[in-house]
């Protein structure tokens, strides 16, 4: 009989206790302690700034569920290609735990990541952000010339030869100032021609039987340099190109066409471009631009319109302006509030282009030009 009443109590307290728990299992959110999963990860962390040493990346933590309490970083080095989305194949930088890494020179050549470690009372999730670009050195300061300059042109009398500045490394901006030399059959002896000192330079009696060079000079805060041209071909003498339709002769002698003339073999060529004032004095004031247009034969094109803007983007004009007959078109361009400082050695650049309506976009005569003028 009390053995029956021993057990009917213990009966009666693990009831008691299964009631109880059931109790706190029912609670609602916030009623008391429940349990909750570990955090999981729904976007992956985001690494942001430029992949060059001495610059800053900033990670984010990403997205995740699960209510995270701390979140704990770790900057890791991996190849070139990146390495595993995981980044187990990288390497831990010792000391790079917060948000925030300043490239340095150890990471040259290499992509970094970073791994963001969630937390909460249930437990932990590391996941691994997008891979970096590869890693940059630092601009090496003065301009320094990894492409030559290159003419480009037909090397005869009344024709005009381009120079294009060829690829350069150093502290940006760089800016381009041209000399014109002319030098015997083999490119050496060389003359400066005084005057000349555009990327543009017309072929006269003087230049035929010589070759002509050009001498690029590049200029930032830091210093300048300079490169030489290959010569072109000998100078050949005047030559006489084909009568296209439309040819008119102008009072100075110049032979203008309408730009339907140019054949899909030749090409439009920015040939002058002026601008007034010349250096630039304000701010504020209009400058006027006048750009001739000719084809690759030397003929003056009328009709074809002219794109032009300054890079970066601080003057506004009107696009897509026709020549007239001589050739010519004049545009008025007005400085933006972020126009630049007038310093003395410093320059605006603008790109023009003379194309013809109806071409497609990339293609066709269209002829292109980097200009610059000087500020006081």
């Amino acid at each position: 009989m009390r053995t029956t009443r021993k057990i009917g109590a213990l009966w009666t307290l693990a009831a008691a206790a299964l009631a109880s728990l059931a109790t706190v299992l029912a609670l609602p959110a916030g009623s008391g302690a429940v349990t909750q999963a570990s955090p999981t990860n729904t976007a992956e962390p985001r690494i942001s700034g430029s992949a060059t040493v001495g610059s800053t990346l900033t990670a984010s933590q990403g997205t995740w569920t699960g209510s995270p309490t701390s979140y704990a970083y770790q900057w890791v080095r991996c190849p070139r290609g990146g390495g595993l989305p995981s980044g187990g194949d990288c390497a831990a930088i010792g000391g790079a735990t917060t948000t925030k890494y300043v490239v340095a020179t150890a990471d040259v050549d290499h992509r970094l990541r970073v791994r963001v470690t969630a937390s909460n009372a249930d437990g932990s999730k590391t996941v691994a952000s997008n891979a970096s670009g590869l890693v940059r050195a630092a601009d090496a300061g003065k301009p320094v010339s990894v492409q030559a300059p290159t003419l480009s042109g037909t090397a005869a009398q009344g024709q005009t030869l381009h120079v294009t500045p060829g690829t350069w490394n150093g502290q940006q901006p760089i800016t381009y100032t041209f000399r014109w030399l002319r030098c015997d059959t083999a490119g050496n002896n060389c003359i400066v021609q005084q005057g000349f000192q555009d990327d543009a330079y017309g072929l006269r009696e003087g230049d035929v039987g010589k070759t002509i060079r050009a001498r690029v000079i590049a200029r930032n805060s830091r210093g300048e340099a300079s490169r030489l041209t290959a010569p072109s071909p000998t100078v050949q003498g005047p030559q006489t190109p084909p009568g296209p339709a439309g040819v008119i002769t102008l009072p100075n002698g110049e032979k203008s066409i309408p730009v339907t003339s140019v054949p899909p073999d030749q090409r439009l060529v920015v040939d002058q471009v002026q601008f007034s004032p010349n250096p630039i004095r304000s701010r504020t004031e209009p400058i006027t631009v006048r750009v001739k247009v000719k084809d690759t034969r030397g003929y003056v094109v009328r009709d074809a319109l002219v794109f032009l803007r300054s890079t970066p983007l601080v003057t506004r004009n009107a696009q897509d302006q026709k020549t007239g007959q001589d050739g010519w078109l004049q545009l008025t361009v007005t400085p933006e509030r972020d126009f630049p400082e007038l310093r003395p050695a410093y320059s605006v650049q603008f790109f023009v282009k003379a194309f013809r309506q109806g071409d497609p976009e990339l293609a066709g005569v269209a002829g292109y030009r980097l200009v610059q003028v000087p500020l006081g």
